[in-house]
C-alpha cells in the first residue's frame, strides 16, 4: 500500500484460552485518521496494544515503516498512546506533565521549553503552565494529555476512547479538536471508540470489527451507505434489515413485492439481506404506499420522530419530520436508491428486526404466483 505506515499481518491473540483477535490483517496510511469500531470485546483495544507494543500477538507479524517490530519494545516505537485515564502526573503542574517524555530523553531546556509552549498553543492551553493539573476540567485534562503525548513527536498517536469520560458537549468539542490537531501536525490518528457518530465525524477510515475480525473497512461513507454485513448495517446507524430474494440484477423482491434497486452480482433467486433506513423512507397516503402497515409507537427526537411501524408482523423504524400518532394506518414508498442490498452472512437474523422466511417467503417462492398484482400493500390478508 502506498504510504503505508503500519502493518499488521495474521494477527492471532488468545487471553485465558479464549481468541480475542483472529487472523486479522490491516495496513494503515501514514497521515490517515482511522478508527477501530466495535463493541466491548471485539479486539479492538488489544489491536490498539499490539501496535504499541503493550500485547505481542501469539501468531503474525506487525511491521512499522516496513520493518518487523514485534520483538521492539513499546518505549522504542515511535507511537504514543493517550488512554481513557489520562495518566497524568498530579504531583507536577501543566508545563512539567507535558515536559516530562522529554525529560526523560534528557533534551536541552530550551528545546523543551519551545516544545511545550508549542504544544499548549495547539491544544488551546497557552498560559495554564504553572497550573495544577488537579485545578483543571476533563476536558483540559485531557488536552494536556494530548499535548504531553504528542511532544514526543511520534509519528502514531494510538487514543483509546479518549473522550468516553466527558460529558456530551465537551466531547463533542473536543472531537473537533481532535481532527484539528490531527490535519494540522499530518500525523497518524489510530483511535478507538464504540461510539458510531465519533467513528463516522472523525475518521478518514473506518475498520468495524466484531469477535476478533475485522468486519468492513472503508470510508464513513462507505461504512454508512454500503455495509457489507447485518451487523455493519446495524451497528452503524439504524437499519431495518429484512429478508428477500434477488430476482435478477436490479430487483429485489421482499414483503410479497418487487423493487428496483441498485444492487447486481447475486446470483438468480438468491436469498439477501435488504437494509432499508429509517431517514430514507417517504411516508404517503395509505392508497399510495408501495406498502401500508400501522404505527406502534412515537418517540419525540428533537430533529424528528422515530415512528415505529407494523408492517404484517414485522416492525420498522422510520425517522421522519411528519408526526403520525400510534394507530395510524400509513403507506410507505421506496426509491431504488433506498435499498441497499447485501449477502447473507452469519449475522443475518440477529438484527434489524428480522423476521424468518415464514409464511409470505414461501409464497414468494412459488413460482406460480403473482407478484405484480396489486395485493393491498403491507395490511393484513
Amino acid at each position: 500500500m502506498e504510504n503505508e505506515i503500519i502493518r499488521l499481518q495474521n494477527i492471532a491473540v488468545s487471553f485465558d484460552g479464549e481468541r480475542v483477535l483472529d487472523d486479522l490483517s490491516l495496513s494503515i496510511r501514514d497521515g490517515e485518521f482511522v478508527t477501530l469500531l466495535g463493541p466491548s470485546g471485539c479486539g479492538k483495544t488489544t489491536t490498539l496494544r499490539i501496535i504499541g507494543g503493550f500485547v505481542t500477538p501469539d501468531a503474525g507479524d506487525v511491521f512499522f515503516d516496513g520493518k518487523r517490530v514485534n520483538d521492539l519494545p513499546a518505549h522504542k516505537r515511535r507511537v504514543n498512546t493517550i488512554f481513557q485515564r489520562y495518566a497524568l502526573f498530579p504531583h507536577l503542574n501543566v508545563y512539567e506533565n507535558v515536559a516530562f517524555g522529554m525529560r526523560v530523553q534528557k533534551k536541552k531546556n530550551a528545546e523543551i521549553r519551545q516544545t511545550v509552549e508549542r504544544m499548549l498553543e495547539l491544544v488551546n492551553l497557552k498560559g495554564f503552565e504553572k497550573r495544577g493539573v488537579g485545578t483543571l476540567s476533563g476536558g483540559q485534562q485531557q488536552r494536556v494529555a494530548i499535548a504531553r503525548a504528542l511532544a514526543n513527536n511520534p509519528s502514531v498517536l494510538l487514543l483509546d476512547e479518549p473522550l468516553s469520560a466527558l460529558d456530551l458537549k465537551l466531547r463533542k468539542d473536543m472531537q473537533g479538536e481532535l481532527k484539528n490537531i490531527q490535519k494540522s501536525l499530518g500525523i497518524t490518528f489510530l483511535y478507538v471508540t464504540h461510539d458510531q457518530e465519533e467513528a463516522l465525524s472523525l475518521s478518514d477510515t473506518i475498520v468495524v470489527m466484531d469477535g476478533g475480525r475485522i468486519q468492513q473497512i472503508g470510508s464513513p461513507q462507505d461504512i454508512y451507505n454500503e455495509p457489507e454485513n447485518a451487523f455493519v448495517a446495524d451497528f452503524i446507524g439504524e437499519s431495518n434489515i429484512l429478508d428477500g430474494i434477488m430476482h435478477e440484477d436490479y430487483l429485489v423482491e421482499f414483503f410479497g413485492r418487487r423493487f428496483k434497486c441498485l444492487d447486481a452480482g447475486f446470483g438468480p433467486r438468491e436469498p439477501v439481506d435488504v437494509v432499508i433506513r429509517p431517514e430514507d423512507i417517504d411516508i404517503v397516503e395509505p392508497e399510495k404506499g408501495h406498502l401500508t402497515g400501522t404505527v406502534t409507537s412515537v418517540t419525540f427526537k428533537g430533529v424528528h420522530y422515530e415512528t415505529i411501524v407494523d408492517f404484517k408482523g414485522f416492525k420498522w423504524m422510520i425517522q421522519t419530520t411528519d408526526f403520525h400518532g400510534e394507530g395510524s394506518v400509513i403507506g410507505i414508498v421506496l426509491n431504488p436508491e433506498d435499498i441497499h442490498i447485501m449477502k447473507k452472512s452469519a449475522y443475518s437474523g440477529q438484527f434489524g428486526d428480522y423476521s424468518s422466511y415464514s409464511e409470505e417467503f414461501d409464497e414468494m417462492a412459488d413460482p406460480d404466483i403473482d407478484l405484480t398484482q396489486e395485493d393491498g400493500g403491507g395490511e393484513e390478508e
